[in-house]
């Protein structure tokens, strides 16, 4: 991790990939498809499809907010041990 760009490329990478891998876990846990996801968040299935599989690069937080909240989640920040919930509209 000496390399920096290396470093760099490795973070958004990893990145990517613990979104799709949240997203994809709370799916199989609720029992719910892409495409039923995507009609509660009004969003086409495309969209769930590539945050699932990590090709969708550029989600808002409001988009990610819906997308919890549709599985039963919330967004915040954890802040020593305090969790902060995030009240984003959705």
């Amino acid at each position: 991790m000496r390399d920096k760009e290396f470093k760099k490329l490795f973070q958004e990478e990893y990145s990517e990939f613990v979104l799709s891998e949240l997203i994809l876990a709370l799916m199989e846990e609720d029992d719910i498809s892409v495409r039923k996801l995507a009609e509660e968040i009004n969003v086409s299935p495309s969209v769930i499809q590539s945050v699932r599989s990590g090709k969708h690069l550029n989600i808002t937080l409001k988009s990610l907010a819906k997308m919890l909240d549709a599985l039963g989640s919330e967004l915040g920040v954890k802040y020593k041990d305090k969790f902060i919930p995030l009240k984003i509209a959705v």
